[in-house]
């Protein structure tokens, strides 16, 4: 009796234990924070003992207060515009050219067979080898940009469309013929609930490369945009206005990336990946 209740005590002790959620230490938030706090205190001691020169590098303080200031000017918003809108644009574009085409393509193999070999050529150019092309065709406007953000977009879309597309199960796909589903039925019903996972990816990592693909492209023909006053805060000796110029960009990124990931979760919500990172 003593053994069976010691036993009956340990299993039931264990099972509590094992139910008791572990211990994750730090909230993610605080050590991001702290992660920040101490990249900004190197940074300011950084020119303070000499480690670079100030003019090079100013500290962080003088780039913050820099960057404060410009919040505050109406130039500063405009450019954001400017860059936002030739994000958001070309982001478009290449979402809804690669769906369309990743769709006709994926689920054709004889076409799919067709472009492989032209896909894998084109996708590694890199797109600022278009520069030329995109000054020579449309000098320093914005359709410049838009050029070479489509450009590196559409193929980060269209590759995770034609993994997705070629994911679906070929039994629900014969099933559907059988049952005398439409080509707009079987899109809908079949291809699409499979593929949206790999969607959603591409477009998370498109919008990260369109925000570089704008900034590259103001920097380096001289679209209007953050890049644009980036390249001329540097011509011009303002360093440190330059260097808030930066931080600006860094921050439209990370709230690019979070926007990105909630939508994600939201179209997705229904996805077992995403149901259980959310138990988790």
């Amino acid at each position: 009796m003593t053994t069976q209740a010691t036993g009956g005590v340990t299993r039931a002790s264990v099972k509590a234990k094992a139910s008791r959620p572990a211990s994750k230490g730090w909230p993610k938030w605080v050590l991001g924070l702290i992660g920040i706090v101490v990249f900004l205190g190197l940074w300011e001691l950084m020119p303070v003992v000499g480690l670079v020169q100030a003019k090079y590098l100013p500290p962080a303080s003088e780039v913050i207060a820099a960057l404060i200031l410009d919040l505050g000017l109406t130039a500063f918003w405009v450019a954001v515009w400017d860059t936002m809108l030739a994000w958001l644009i070309g982001l478009v574009i290449a979402v809804v050219a690669a769906l369309v085409l990743g769709l006709v393509i994926g689920m054709s193999p004889f076409l799919r067979h067709l472009t492989n070999s032209s896909i894998e050529f084109l996708r590694p150019i890199p797109s600022v080898a278009l520069i030329p092309l995109a000054v020579l065709l449309f000098g320093i406007k914005l359709e410049s940009s838009l050029l070479l953000i489509v450009y590196a977009c559409f193929w980060q879309v269209l590759i995770q469309v034609l993994y997705g597309v070629a994911d679906v199960d070929n039994v629900a796909m014969q099933t559907a013929r059988s049952y005398g589903f439409s080509y707009v039925q079987r899109v809908r019903d079949v291809v699409f609930p499979t593929m949206l996972p790999y969607l959603m990816t591409g477009i998370r990592l498109a919008a990260s490369v369109a925000l570089i693909l704008a900034i590259t492209a103001e920097l380096l023909i001289g679209s209007p945009g953050l890049g644009k006053e980036i390249a001329l805060a540097q011509s011009g000796g303002a360093i440190s206005g330059m260097y808030a110029l930066i931080l600006a960009t860094g921050f439209l990124g990370v709230g690019i990336n979070a926007v990105t990931r909630i939508v994600e979760k939201r179209v997705l919500s229904w996805h077992p990946s995403v149901r259980g990172e959310a138990t988790v």
